[in-house]
């Protein structure tokens, strides 16, 4: 399943903090930072971090993408 991250991007240029910052306010990575800036998967816990510090909501910094993909490889697995 493809994530994008592209809320929180922009909710960061409106609340004026760069990646760098967000990582040191919520101790993470830059290696975890590198996986949302290519898109990839990272752990609920650390997604909850952020969303605590810039108080919002998950829906306010990803989405999923590709969800049909998702639905054919879902319905194709139960026809075997």
């Amino acid at each position: 399943m493809a994530v994008s991250y592209n809320n929180l991007w922009k909710l960061m240029i409106d609340k004026k903090i760069n990646k760098s910052e967000l990582c040191k306010s919520v101790k993470i990575s830059s290696s975890t930072m590198a996986k949302m800036t290519n898109e990839e998967m990272v752990a609920m816990p650390i997604l909850e971090k952020i969303c605590a510090e810039l108080e919002c909501n998950i829906g306010d910094i990803m989405e999923f993408t590709e969800l049909d993909e998702v639905k054919k490889k879902i319905h194709n697995e139960t026809k075997l």
